[in-house]
């Protein structure tokens, strides 16, 4: 009898040993053939869903013991097998690719010590944008509503896009940066489309920082009269101030807008609760702009003592994208001088040249918004 038991044993391991195999083969050849793209409609009970193919007709489907049925929302994508279409697996949400280009963004190594006569503004920022993502139970305790978003108005130049940048290195979270003009779109409803996509792609990836610049492209101030392509930019405003405040929380993302317009921006979206501070970023005062030029003087090679408080006094309304630029064609004038350092003649030639260039442009006044 022994000897028989003992004989057994193997054969029953190995027939086991089969079926698993058996299996595995099985389950590999269902992966490994394409599959087809389907859209979870509602769930029937334990195993069975309602589902929309790529293709367009509805069937009710079963799905693989492995995955996790509270996951299958109304919504969810999922790979389907091509023959009996049973639910092989959850994918992730679609994205537009102009969304996913505006996440492809990297802020760069911007850090808030590299940005001079700006320390009120930075401050505020920080407060309404870096605090609520950092510490959200501060608000709690005190019983307020977190902040949702800033504005940053201004002159051009004077630094807005370089702060959401340095909020957004600082947190290292994700961030979507957003040129507003490139979502305007020709068909009918696209624009609204990709707003709504590109405020799901931030729920699904939060804590994330959307920065929309020239904000003044979507959201100017509405009127009765306009053509289509107006009303097709009223539309893409209404979607916009909808994800803001709509049912859907925004929780852990944040917006910064910046323009240089926001006399033209629309009243709806300036509203406390959708936009709930607004910071303005003038230019730079004497010790701003001294502070400034410390910061971008530090990478030229010099010889001796470079006196920047004179080039100050030359520099009145300059901003700081022509301070840096005052270093750049200080260097400019060494290389044309066939010398490897700057000296402080290079400096005041090169404030003197962007001085005269400076007459030309068109100055904007803002008031308080």
């Amino acid at each position: 009898m022994a000897t028989v038991e003992t004989a057994k044993v193997p054969v029953a391991v190995h027939a086991g040993g089969d079926e698993r195999r058996a299996k595995a083969m099985e389950e590999h050849r269902r992966l490994s053939v394409g599959q087809i793209i389907g859209e979870v409609l509602k769930q029937l009970d334990a195993d069975r869903f309602i589902i929309k193919s790529s293709n367009g007709p509805r069937y009710i489907v079963g799905c693989r013991s492995r995955l996790d049925k509270t996951k299958l929302v109304q919504g969810t994508r999922v790979a389907l097998d091509m023959t009996t279409l049973t639910i092989m697996r959850r994918l992730p949400r679609e994205v537009d690719p102009l969304v996913h280009n505006m996440s492809m963004e990297d802020p760069g190594d911007v850090s808030f010590e590299g940005i001079g006569g700006l320390s009120d503004q930075i401050r505020e920022l920080r407060e309404v944008i870096e605090l609520p993502l950092l510490n959200p139970e501060l608000f709690a305790r005190v019983g307020v509503r977190a902040p949702k978003g800033v504005l940053l108005y201004g002159p051009p130049g004077t630094g807005k896009t370089l702060l959401a940048r340095a909020v957004a290195a600082t947190l290292d979270i994700n961030f979507l940066k957003v040129v507003s003009s490139a979502i305007v779109d020709k068909y009918i409803g696209e624009s609204a489309r990709i707003i709504r996509e590109m405020f799901a792609y931030a729920r699904d990836h939060s804590p994330c920082i959307i920065f929309m610049d020239e904000i003044d492209a979507i959201g100017g101030r509405r009127f009765s009269e306009g053509n289509s392509s107006d009303r097709e930019v009223q539309r893409t405003l209404m979607e916009l101030l909808n994800q803001m405040d709509g049912f859907d929380e925004l929780g852990q993302v944040k917006l910064i807008m910046a323009t240089n317009r926001p006399d033209t921006l629309d009243p709806a979206l300036l509203r406390p609760g959708r936009l709930d501070r607004k910071i303005e970023i003038p230019l730079p005062n004497d010790q701003g702009r001294l502070d400034i030029l410390k910061i971008h003087s530090t990478t030229l090679s010099r010889e001796g003592d470079l006196d920047l408080d004179a080039i100050v006094k030359l520099s009145d309304g300059f901003n700081g994208a022509d301070l840096r630029n005052v270093c750049t064609e200080a260097g400019m004038f060494a290389i044309r001088e066939e010398r490897d350092h700057v000296v402080q003649e290079d400096l005041m030639k090169a404030v003197r040249k962007l001085g005269e260039a400076k007459k030309l442009e068109t100055k904007l006044e803002y008031d308080k918004v």
